[in-house]
């Protein structure tokens, strides 16, 4: 064999092992950003996550995966209580807990603080909501901010050729527009935390009772409150938790107004449903999502790589054009082609300071007031949907 035969062996053999190198060097590159974990595990409101199944054009899930080698697995929860329990349960490493769920989660000691400066795009999340009180204690932050938007009133356009203007249609028995009467046809959320959305109401509509805070009732406050929903519980066809069954019902079960979310508010919409939403005149409850980390969270390190991922201005604006949602990056507003120039605008980035936003009723209220707690909301809240 000559010397230039050898040599042409030797240069074919040195490229193929250089290409075998780089070819392995990927999934190292891949274990290198996950620490060789594989997986993490996202309990989740329903429409948070996408992977492209619902509709094509929406995914930052399959990115992800492949630029880190973490696989997403996700635990779809109907309410915050759920949340609360799988996260107790153990298994999870990330939840995206709202307002009434984060703190318990917090004092239960199942979450941990994040260490931000793992988090490179944290810089990008709105300053109204890095430290906020629903995420923030004794200065640590218990996780990212995802989303947030209202509670809105949904409604059938044919039985409402004109937007209803207050939750009444709600909470208390009458014809609607189209003639017929709101009892079965229409719907609560079935969360505790929907006591609130009551008070809220009351706080409006009878001042004499001085509701300032829908969180924070008094003992004859609350007991105004009671009566009220156990009037509504005569009306509503069904206390909704799932978010596609509420778009079901819509559709086939004649309910023609219901608090709802903006998502089954978009998804009805998507498919040609004769369905708006609206913000009453008594205002709105509301919700600010933070992805938490569980204390003992099996995959940190991909748990760590999906915080980042998910504040990303481009994910953030995509998950707002899916769920009708406020992105927590407001950088967002301008870097999401699904979401638009306007989408911001049109989902409510203006009403921040209108919302009351959920958050744990405790008994120590401000002003030395004794209020009645979360655990009390969750006794009667579960009496009234039985009808007592």
């Amino acid at each position: 064999m000559t010397f230039d035969v050898v040599r042409t062996v030797l240069r074919g053999t040195g490229a193929l092992l250089l290409a075998a190198a780089a070819a392995a060097a990927v999934p190292d590159a891949r274990a290198a950003v996950a620490g060789g974990e594989g997986e993490v595990n996202i309990v989740a409101w329903a429409g948070y996550i996408e992977r492209g199944e619902s509709d094509k054009a929406y995914d930052w899930v399959t990115g992800f995966e492949k630029e880190t080698g973490c696989k997403v697995n996700v635990k779809v929860a109907g309410s915050s209580d759920e949340m609360v329990a799988l996260m107790n349960q153990g298994g999870f490493d990330l939840v995206t807990a709202s307002g009434d769920a984060s703190l318990r989660l917090v004092a239960g000691g199942t979450v941990q603080p994040v260490d931000i400066s793992k988090i490179s795009n944290w810089s990008t999340v709105d300053p109204r909501l890095q430290s906020a009180a629903w995420h923030t204690v004794s200065g640590k932050h218990y996780g990212t901010p995802y989303q947030w938007g209202p509670n809105v009133l949904m409604y059938n356009t044919n039985a409402f050729p004109t937007p209803p203007t207050s939750w009444s249609v709600l909470f208390e028995p009458q014809n609607l527009p189209d003639g017929k009467p709101n009892k079965g046809r229409v719907q609560a959320y079935y969360g505790p935390i929907y006591i609130a959305d009551a008070a809220l109401y009351l706080k409006a509509k009878k001042p004499e009772l001085g509701i300032t805070d829908p969180y924070a009732l008094t003992s004859d406050q609350y007991a105004a409150v009671l009566d009220l929903l156990r009037t509504q519980n005569k009306l509503v066809q069904r206390y909704w938790n799932d978010a596609n069954q509420q778009v079901d019902d819509f559709k086939n079960e004649g309910v023609v107004a219901a608090s709802s979310w903006p998502f089954q508010v978009n998804t009805l919409q998507a498919g040609g449903a004769p369905v708006a939403s609206v913000v009453p005149d008594e205002g709105a409850t509301g919700w600010a999502d933070t992805t938490m980390m569980h204390a003992k969270a099996p995959h940190p390190n991909c748990a760590y790589a999906w915080l980042n991922h998910s504040l990303d201005p481009i994910v953030q604006g995509d998950v707002a054009a899916w769920f009708g949602s406020v992105p927590a990056v407001p950088a967002a507003c301008s870097a999401s082609a699904l979401l638009g120039p306007e989408g911001c605008k049109t989902n409510g980035i203006d009403n921040f300071d209108k919302i009351a936003f959920w958050r744990t009723p405790v008994a120590e209220c401000e002003g030395g007031k004794t209020c009645v707690p979360y655990a009390k909301w969750v006794e009667d809240y579960t009496a009234i949907k039985g009808g007592r």
